[in-house]
């Protein structure tokens, strides 16, 4: 007989999706595919910058890589709903690695062009944007929904983990080898996912959805809008993307008001992810249901620890406000999504991934320059407390959705396929 994960705060439940064998090779494949991804970006950024010197040509990499994940999000949900997120994984994976090597060959044979790094970055997006989707749903999948709370807290864990490993190789790589292998190394990222994706069918067949007359293009933003709890996840999701997109707010916190230099900034920004680890965590050994008052209450904390991080009157507080602010951020953003994963339909579950993610990071292009603008107009420290203000702001009005009895009818569990019962009975046993 199968051992249902414990709820009882602690490492074992936070750790109770890495039990399924799968989610192992999965976890594992995507810390070395996000690092690739990380380290391209360093190599890209530096090569913009040697092309052009203008930090706007910069700013514009970065909407042409996250705008298409906002403007298709609705075809890439509808596509993972009708096809499967395995099928999907298959050729996202193959084209993003067949993108980066056209990527390195462009830059090793000297011929890169700005107008070229926008349609690759700008490709690159749009085949992101089923990509991440599918990623959520195929995690789903995988451990079932008693464990969903722990597998998203640890990726989560993986995306941090990233942020720290992918620019530190990404700098060595690149003052040694150049802008190619960086590539080149993200190129060959891509490979352990897609052998993980291609040795894992899942034993019971999955659900297919039968578009209904309501559910072509933007049914599922429709869907998401409808019910209350994802509604207002959603609206926290995209609020907080003016805080976790740090390469805004906290350079001018660090340069502007607290006169640090380049290895003060990057201290502050590893201060952050250090203090993400905890956050993921306490997500990952709650309840394997959030509830929505939880997440209303530490989105709300978190905004707070944002205002109070914007306002610190020296560097210790400075650093110690953006520890927590990690912590409590990854914590609820942890639990919202997963509480969009528990309250979608299996037919519909694709769909409402898209619009997360169209949420975050999509809404970053909008949401940065803004972040700036204010920075601009009036000062670093509003600038950065704008994101605390805003997270306040969708906490009070997603409140009422998250603080609502759920539906009888919201909860449909995903089932565990036998052989991930037996393999979880054995690695208990042990």
């Amino acid at each position: 007989m199968s051992r249902k994960p414990r709820s009882t705060p602690g490492l074992r439940p936070a750790l109770a999706s890495l039990r399924e064998p799968v989610f192992r090779q999965w976890f594992l494949s995507q810390i070395l595919s996000s690092s690739g991804s990380m380290t391209q970006g360093v190599a890209l950024s530096w090569l913009v910058l040697r092309l052009t010197g203008s930090g706007v040509a910069l700013g514009l990499m970065t909407s042409c890589t996250f705008l298409p994940l906002f403007l298709v999000g609705p075809f890439a949900g509808r596509l993972v709903d009708r096809v499967g997120p395995r099928r999907v994984l298959v050729w996202t994976q193959i084209l993003l690695a067949a993108l980066s090597l056209l990527v390195a060959l462009l830059a090793a044979t000297g011929t890169a062009r700005i107008w070229m790094l926008y349609a690759t970055a700008a490709v690159t997006g749009l085949v992101s944007s089923p990509d991440a989707t599918a990623r959520q749903v195929y995690v789903v999948e995988l451990v079932g929904t008693e464990r969903v709370t722990s597998a998203v807290a640890l990726n989560e864990v993986v995306l941090n983990a990233s942020r720290v490993l992918g620019p530190a190789l990404g700098g060595a790589v690149l003052g040694t080898a150049g802008v190619a292998w960086c590539c080149v190394l993200n190129a060959l990222s891509f490979l352990p996912p897609l052998a993980v994706v291609l040795r894992h069918r899942p034993a019971t067949a999955r659900e297919q959805a039968a578009p209904g007359p309501g559910e072509s293009k933007a049914g599922g933003l429709r869907y998401a809008w409808r019910d209350p709890a994802i509604r207002a996840c959603l609206m926290l999701a995209a609020a907080s993307g003016m805080l976790f997109n740090l390469n805004v707010p906290v350079p001018l916190l660090a340069t502007g008001v607290l006169h640090l230099g380049g290895a003060g900034f990057g201290l502050m920004m590893a201060t952050f992810g250090l203090g993400s680890i905890p956050g993921a965590v306490l997500a990952a050994a709650g309840p394997a249901t959030p509830q929505g008052r939880t997440v209303a209450l530490l989105a709300a904390a978190t905004g707070l620890a944002v205002l109070g991080t914007a306002y610190a009157p020296d560097v210790a507080l400075a650093f110690t406000g953006m520890a927590v602010t990690g912590c409590l951020s990854i914590w609820f953003i942890s639990l919202a999504n997963t509480l969009v994963q528990l309250s979608a339909e299996p037919g519909m579950r694709g769909r409402v991934n898209a619009a997360w993610t169209m949420a975050l990071p999509g809404c970053e292009p909008a949401t940065s320059p803004f972040v700036g603008w204010v920075a601009g107009a009036a000062g670093p420290r509003e600038g950065f407390g704008v994101a605390g203000l805003a997270l306040l702001l969708a906490a009070a009005a997603g409140r009422p959705g998250l603080t609502r009895p759920p539906r009888a009818d919201r909860h449909h569990p995903v089932p565990v396929p036998a052989a991930a019962h037996h393999a979880l009975d054995e690695t208990v046993g042990d």
